[in-house]
């Protein structure tokens, strides 16, 4: 069954994913949200994707962790009674019962999303809330053209940790993994 995209509509889960391929859409409340409405990502965002990707998947693998981490594409249904499908830039998953053969569905335990210049608010405010009502553990906001990373804890949602590329993060779900942005930064610039 392929659907066809209309604007008017209200889509559920099973539209969602019967889209065609080639068309990259994030479901949120029954509304289509095309993920390169602005443009491709640019490269400097596709490179702090896969670094940091590598940099947590070396880390749970040194360690033999259960977690697992995966970057985009990989869907996220957060809530099985709404009609909302995310797909974080880089999502982190230490139950292994919220995997399935399409992605997610729960709560993942540390979402990062690096901003597009094109929708940043995206990120800021509709995925922050999405997140937090949904109980995700961590949540990062990794802006390359501002060089500032933002850490949401469930702990606290409302209070954010604010760091730049100077810095070194902790990373909240781990005792002792650590980014630094400082060499991060070096590799991609």
């Amino acid at each position: 069954m392929e659907v066809s995209i209309s604007e008017s509509h209200k889509y559920t889960v099973d539209e969602f994913e019967a889209l065609p391929e080639n068309e990259r859409y994030e479901l949120i409340d029954g509304e289509l949200y095309p993920l390169y409405a602005m443009g491709e990502p640019l490269r400097v965002h596709m490179e702090l994707v896969m670094r940091l990707s590598n940099i947590i998947f070396n880390f749970i693998d040194s360690n033999k962790g259960d977690c697992r981490v995966y970057p985009a594409p990989f869907g996220v249904r957060l809530n099985e009674e709404e009609d909302t499908v995310l797909e974080p830039d880089i999502t982190v998953v230490c139950d292994r019962d919220k995997l399935t053969d399409k992605g997610c569905s729960g709560a993942p335990d540390w979402v990062i999303e690096v901003v597009s210049p094109g929708n940043p608010a995206h990120d800021y405010l509709d995925k922050l809330k999405l997140y937090t009502e949904a109980g995700v553990r961590e949540y990062w906001i990794v802006n390359p053209a501002k060089k500032s990373v933002t850490v949401y804890n469930s702990d606290d949602p409302y209070l954010p940790r604010s760091f730049t590329f100077e810095d070194t993060v902790k990373a909240g779900i781990y005792d002792d993994l650590y980014i630094d942005f400082r060499a991060l930064d070096e590799k991609i610039w």
